[in-house]
């Protein structure tokens, strides 16, 4: 079983890490191999919509910007189950998870064979720092990816400063019940 874990915040010490923490430790205590990627970290451009609106991505399935996003893309086919976990900016998701899933969406969303995603059970996780505003319009948006890209929605968390404590042991124990349930299919 093959999880991949994907955070998108530059504190690599806040509460977005501490988040994919939770949910990596939760995993791999099923036994499964945890694959965690950090889009800060990778050099992932926005999405260029080339062409007419429309570049290699809707018939090809590829994006044709050259950046990290096509090894990580490609490396999602071996994957049984996601994390996506971004802190609220603005009520959205970070930038860098905002560019890595509008490119995944162009990429995905329209392919006659299976997606990358689909029958692929994905838990998201909205980690608001400050205020805890903007979680639920986030989650929406998260949401609205999921449908697209076809996946099976397993759980929507939001979590703030105030309820760290308990939605930590939430996430890590959302990824052992989305993993055992998996490995049950």
């Amino acid at each position: 079983m093959n999880v991949m874990i994907l955070t998108s915040s530059p504190n690599i010490d806040g509460l977005t890490a501490a988040c994919g923490n939770a949910a990596k430790a939760g995993a791999e205590e099923t036994g499964a191999k945890v694959v965690m990627v950090n889009l800060n970290q990778q050099r992932i451009g926005n999405c260029h919509a080339c062409g007419n609106g429309w570049g290699t991505c809707r018939n090809e399935h590829e994006c044709q910007v050259k950046d990290d996003f096509q090894n990580l893309h490609a490396s999602m086919a071996d994957m049984d189950a996601f994390v996506l976990i971004t802190p609220v900016y603005w009520g959205e998701m970070s930038e860098s998870a905002k560019s890595f899933t509008d490119r995944l969406r162009r990429c995905e969303a329209l392919k006659k064979e299976k997606t990358f995603f689909e029958e692929k059970p994905v838990i998201t996780v909205a980690a608001a720092g400050g205020s805890g505003n903007g979680i639920t319009s986030c989650l929406t948006s998260m949401e609205r990816f999921l449908t697209h890209v076809k996946a099976e929605r397993f759980d929507f968390i939001g979590v703030t400063q105030k309820n760290k404590r308990y939605k930590l042991e939430t996430i890590h124990d959302a990824a052992k019940e989305m993993v055992l349930k998996r490995k049950d299919k």
